[in-house]
C-alpha cells in the first residue's frame, strides 16, 4: 500500500525542517509527500529544496484559509488511494508508515487515527502538555487504550483516511476549529470504519508556550458546542467534565475563604497531578509543569464550553470562535 501524507504549512519553516528529516528516516518508502504552503509569510520554499532529492514531494503555495480547506486543496494533488494527515509541529518515528500499512492490510479501516508522546527533545513545557493532553486526570487518558474503536474520532494531527472516503463526503468542511472530529463524524455518518492503531504514535509538539496552549484548549470547549449543534447526539458526558471542574473548582475555592479545609481539594488534585507525571516523565520539573498544564487544560476548556453554551445554546448566537488571528496558533 502506498500512501499520500499531506501537511498544511503556516509560518512554520523549521517544524517542517524536522518533520521532513524525519520522514527521510522511514523504514517503509512507500509513500509521497505533499506541503501545501497556507499564505504563509515566513515561507519554507528553502527548507522543501533540500529534501527533494530524498523524498517523493510536492510542494505549493495557496491563499490562507486555514488548516482543513489547506488540507483539501493538499489531498486534491494527492496520488495514491489512501491520504495520511500530519500538521507541521510532529515528528515522525521510522516505523511508523510500516506500522500503519501492516495494521491496515491485518484490518482494514477507511480512517485511522494515532497516539502521540513527548519526544525528549521536547522542552518542559511542551512534555508537560503532552502530559496533560494525554493524562486519565484530565481526560486525555480516553484516548489510546483500545487498538480499534467502532467510534473512534481521528485528529487530525495524525490521521489517516482512504481518498474514497474522503472525496465521497467532501472532505474537511467549513468549520475553522473542530474540524478534524467534524470530518470523524460525518464519516462515521455515512457507515465508514474507523479504527484507532496505537503502534501508529508521533512525537507531537502541540504549543510552546502556555498562553498559546490555552488559546487553544479554549478554542477546543467552543468548538464542542458546535459540533453538538452541526451533529445532534455527539455531545458526550466526558464532555462536560472539564465545565464541571470549573465550576466545582470555583465553588470550592470561594468557599474556602469561610472554610480553609476547602483549599484540600484543589492541592489534592494538584499532587495527585505531580506524582503520576513524575512517574511517568521522571522528572520533577515536568512534574512541576504539569499542574500547570493540567489546570489550563480543564480551566481553558471548560470556560470555552461554558462561554458557548450560553452564547449559541441559551442566547441563540451563531457560531463564534474567540482567538481568531490565525487559525493555527
Amino acid at each position: 500500500m502506498f500512501f499520500s501524507i499531506i501537511i498544511p504549512l503556516y509560518n512554520r519553516p523549521d517544524e517542517v525542517d524536522e518533520l521532513l528529516a524525519s520522514l527521510c528516516e522511514q523504514t517503509d518508502k512507500r509513500f509521497e509527500v505533499v506541503i501545501v504552503e497556507d499564505g504563509s509569510t515566513r515561507k519554507s520554499d528553502a527548507v522543501v529544496t533540500k529534501y527533494r532529492d530524498k523524498l517523493d514531494l510536492t510542494y505549493f503555495e495557496k491563499p490562507n484559509s486555514g488548516p482543513g480547506l489547506t488540507r483539501n486543496a493538499g489531498a486534491a494533488r494527492a496520488k495514491y488511494d489512501y491520504l495520511i494527515f500530519f500538521d507541521s509541529d510532529c515528528i515522525i518515528p521510522p516505523g511508523y508508515i510500516g506500522t500503519v500499512s501492516q495494521a491496515l492490510r491485518e484490518e482494514y479501516a477507511d480512517a485511522y487515527g494515532g497516539p502521540d508522546a513527548a519526544h525528549p527533545t521536547f522542552t518542559t513545557i511542551q512534555k508537560a502538555i503532552n502530559y496533560s493532553m494525554t493524562s486519565f486526570f484530565t481526560t486525555g487518558g480516553i484516548r489510546g487504550s483500545k487498538r480499534s474503536l467502532e467510534k473512534f474520532n481521528p485528529r487530525s494531527f495524525n490521521f489517516g483516511v482512504s481518498k474514497k472516503a474522503f472525496d465521497r463526503i467532501g472532505g474537511y468542511g467549513s468549520m475553522r476549529f473542530g474540524e478534524d472530529i467534524d470530518l470523524s463524524l460525518r464519516l462515521l455518518s455515512n457507515g465508514f470504519r474507523t479504527a484507532l492503531i496505537p503502534g501508529a504514535f508521533v512525537y507531537h509538539k502541540r504549543r510552546s508556550t502556555f498562553g498559546q496552549f490555552f488559546k487553544q484548549v479554549y478554542n477546543s470547549g467552543i468548538a464542542r458546542i458546535n459540533l453538538h449543534l452541526a451533529h445532534p447526539g455527539s455531545l458526550k458526558t466526558v464532555h462536560l467534565l472539564p465545565a464541571f471542574f470549573v465550576t466545582g473548582m470555583t465553588l470550592t475555592l470561594i468557599l474556602s475563604v469561610i472554610h480553609p479545609p476547602f483549599l484540600l481539594i484543589p492541592l489534592s488534585y494538584s499532587l495527585l497531578v505531580f506524582i503520576d507525571s513524575l512517574i511517568k516523565n521522571g522528572s520533577s520539573g515536568v512534574a512541576l509543569y504539569s499542574i500547570a498544564a493540567a489546570w489550563i487544560q480543564l480551566t481553558g476548556y471548560g470556560t470555552g464550553f461554558l462561554s458557548a453554551l450560553w452564547k449559541r445554546l441559551i442566547l441563540k448566537k451563531g457560531e463564534f470562535k474567540a482567538f481568531e488571528k490565525n487559525f493555527y496558533d
